[in-house]
Order: C-alpha cells, then structure tokens, then sequence
C-alpha cells in the first residue's frame, strides 16, 4: 500500500483528478433548498456541447478536454526533448542560446536593469487610462486591483517578511473606511473638535489610527505564534466587524454611514475635486502604491526588515541575538496597516457609502490568497499575483460569461489556493529567503523543526 501512494506518477494523476472534479463543481448549476443535491449531480448529469461536434454529459467533456490539453502537453515535451537530443542542436547555436539565457538572467540581477524595468511600469501605469477609457472599467481597476494590491503589500508586511500570520487584516481596512466618515462627519459620532474636515485630511488620520490599532494587535501577541497568533487576529478582525455593525449610536450599524463627501484638496490658491470621474483616484491610488513600494522595498533591505526575517525564521535565535521580538512584531503590524488605512479612505470616499458588509473575514482571505499567489515575503510577486487574480476578477465583474456566478468568486479563489499549495507552495515568483525555507522543509532541516527536536529532547529528560 505504501509503494501504492508513494508512485509519483499516481500522485500526480490523483492531483489531476481532484481538480478536474473540482473544476465540475464549481462551474456546474446551482442547487436548491427543495434538493440540496441538485447542483452536484447536475454538474456531472448534465449534458453540455462538445464544440458543437456531440452532446455528452459535462464530466465526459470535461474528461477529453484534460486529455486534450495533457496530450499538447505530452507533445510539446516530446518535441522539446527531441530536438534537444540532436547533435545539430549541441552545437554553437545551442550554446548561444543558452549563453543569452544566463547573461540575461544575470542582466536582471542589476540594478540599471531593475530601474529601467520600474520605470517601463510606471509608464504603463500612468498611460492607462487612456489606452481604457471606459469608466466602469476604471472603477474597477481602481476598486479591485489597485486597492487590493495596496491591501496585499500590507499584509506582505505581516506574513510574508514577519512570518505573523494575520487573518484580520480587513479589520484595518475598515478602520481607514470609518475614520473617512468620522473626519468627515459622515457618522452619528460628531467629528474631532466638531469641525467637519476635508476629506483629503482623513488620509493621515486614518493611517494613523490603522497604525494605532496596529500596535494594540500587536502588544498582546508577543508569546503567540502559528495557528494561536492567527486564531488572535481572526479574533480581532471579527470584533471590529461586530463593533461596526452593531454600533448604532457611533457607527450607524448595519444601515451605513451617511454620504461621505468627495476626496478633495485645498491649499492656498490650489483646489481640486475628484468627483465621480474614477480617472484622479485612479492616479491618486497609484501614487500611493508607488510610495509604499518603494517604502516597503527599502524596509525589507534595511536592519528592520532583516530583522523581521530573523523572527520569522527562528524567533528564538533572533531574540538570543539581541533582536526584541515585542518591537519588531509591533513595527510589522502597524506599518502593514498603514497601506490599508489608506485603502479604506479611497474605497470611502469614491463610493461615498461604506457599510459593515465590505469588511467580512472572506475579504481577509482574499487579500492573503494574492500574498501567497504571488509569493510571500516577494515584493514584485506580491504586485504581479495582485494584478494577475485581482484583474481577472474584475473582468468576470465587468463581462462575466455565462457559466459565471458572481457568488461562487470566493470558490474559485479557494480552489487556486489549494493548487497553489499542491504544485507552488512558496508563490509564482517568491523571495530567494523564501525559497530557501520551503527548500529547508521539504528536505526536513527547517529551523521549526529543529525547535520540535530540541523540544522532545528536553521534555524526555525531564521525564
């Protein structure tokens, strides 16, 4: 039997299969109160088009379209393999290919060629808006990719550099939403001082009480860690949501704060009103993301962020090297919140309306599905899994196809987390320390394991 489950080649045909019933699943119909069982068995009974060629049941379409794809596969391999094995392709040709290959992936490592990259980006990036001018198109990109990509560097902070799992992030999301409206006199709560604030103001008040509450979360979990530290900010992030929804008197409850006024900015003889055109927030988002970019880059290079890295690696070590763990895991969660902070002013003050439902823990779990996508502890693959998952989601929002629910969003994220963690553990493209730890487990000498050894140990002695 344990040669049986062993078989690389049977494991990777049982990975195969689960995802392709998982595939059947999810994009077969819905089921019923009347009959809860409806939806399963329609999704493997029902009979679907083959290209136009056959009517058959969904799972035989399904069957022979993995087949297909595994045979192009299969030959795309073959013919790689084969033209690899001719002598011809030995020669100086083959070399210089691969040659241009090494120098290229060296020509990467400098940092001329890493600033020229940045800077091909940003241009892209604020050329944009007019390759789309559809204005429900950049609604969304600003809604649903630069936001959660702002939200995705911050809890980058706390997971991937500090290793703190953190399934309450939404929570300083929220809190940059509702400090918006309370600057603003949006809430039954008067504002400060009773002065109703422009709501270009409410940007560093919200970061700075993202920032606070970051630091209330993160006193109390200096001796958790794993799945206590992550049961504590699950914890926290619900008490936010409850608080919110239930507060009547200070939050406006489950019914909403009232209209929040436009993002605008006054300063002498310089006024500007962003309105209901998403092409400034747009602009004002991105200028942001660059600056936290280039903040959390510069951090992850520093002492601090070397720091952050000793913690996640091996808190022990690092605290008998002089490193205080209460400060730094302080430092991880408040600056992680600072980017949310500012999220929750742009997502209040471009649909004027926030209500307690935006900030479910679902929310949370999309956020880390980008980390991990992407990569933990990686910058770039943080941004790159952002735009990636967060632009397909907001194509299926803006031109969904027919077999598409938009209620089923969260399925489909929960599936490619799953795929993620059977063939891409560390994340398309993960830190090179990252890489090295999912390497040191894989191969069973990975610093927590040691900690478990040494912990059996002495727990044996004592015996």
């Amino acid at each position: 039997m344990k040669t049986i489950f062993g078989n690389t080649r049977l494991q990777r045909y049982g990975r195969t299969a689960l995802i392709l019933l998982l595939i059947i699943v999810m994009t077969g119909p819905e089921g019923n109160g009347s009959q809860p069982t409806a939806g399963f068995t329609g999704s493997f009974g029902n009979h679907m088009s083959f290209f136009g060629v056959f009517y058959p049941q969904r799972w035989v379409v399904f069957l022979l379209l993995t087949l297909i794809i595994m045979s192009v596969i299969w030959f795309v391999k073959s013919t790689i393999r084969w033209w690899g094995e001719r002598r011809m392709l030995r020669g100086s040709g083959y070399q210089r290919v691969v040659r241009t290959l090494a120098a290229t992936k060296r020509r990467a490592r400098y940092r001329s060629t890493r600033v020229s990259f940045y800077a091909l980006a940003l241009a892209f990036a604020l050329y944009f808006p007019h390759l789309v001018t559809d204005q429900s198109w950049q609604t969304l990109v600003v809604q649903d990719v630069l936001v959660y990509l702002l939200l995705a560097l911050g809890l980058n902070v706390v997971t991937g550099f500090a290793g703190l799992l953190d399934l309450g992030y939404v929570a300083f999301y929220a809190i940059g939403a509702y400090s918006t409206a309370w600057v603003t006199g949006s809430l039954p709560t008067p504002p400060p001082f009773g002065v109703h604030w422009n709501t270009f103001v409410a940007i560093p008040v919200a970061i700075v009480f993202a920032m606070l509450c970051g630091v209330l979360l993160g006193i109390p979990t200096l001796r958790l860690r794993g799945d206590y530290l992550a049961i504590v900010t699950l914890g926290f992030g619900e008490i936010v949501y409850l608080f919110i929804n239930n507060s009547y008197g200070i939050t406006g409850g489950s019914t909403g704060t009232n209209q929040i006024p436009f993002l605008s900015f006054h300063l002498g003889p310089i006024k500007y009103l962003w309105g209901l055109i998403p092409e400034p927030y747009y602009y004002l988002t991105l200028a942001f993301v660059v600056i936290f970019l280039i903040v959390f880059s510069s951090l992850e290079h520093s002492r601090v962020g070397r720091s952050w890295v000793a913690i996640r690696e091996d808190e022990v070590a690092a605290e008998s090297l002089g490193i205080h763990p209460l400060k730094y895991k302080v430092m991880a969660f408040a600056i992680g919140a600072a980017s949310a902070g500012f999220a929750g002013v742009v997502t209040a003050s471009q649909t004027l309306f926030v209500t307690p439902p935006t900030f479910t823990i679902s929310f949370s779990i999309n956020i880390l599905v980008l980390v991990i996508f992407g990569g933990m502890g990686s910058i770039f693959g943080v941004v790159l899994g952002g735009l990636v998952v967060q632009g397909f989601v907001a194509y299926l929002t803006h031109s969904p196809p027919s077999i598409y629910n938009a209620a089923d969003l969260y399925m489909y994220l929960g599936a490619l987390l799953v795929v993620m963690m059977i063939y891409r553990p560390a994340g398309l493209f993960p830190s090179r320390r990252r890489l090295r730890e999912v390497h040191q487990i894989e191969a069973g000498t990975a610093p927590d394991t040691m900690q478990v050894e040494i912990g059996a140990h002495r727990v044996q002695e004592d015996v």
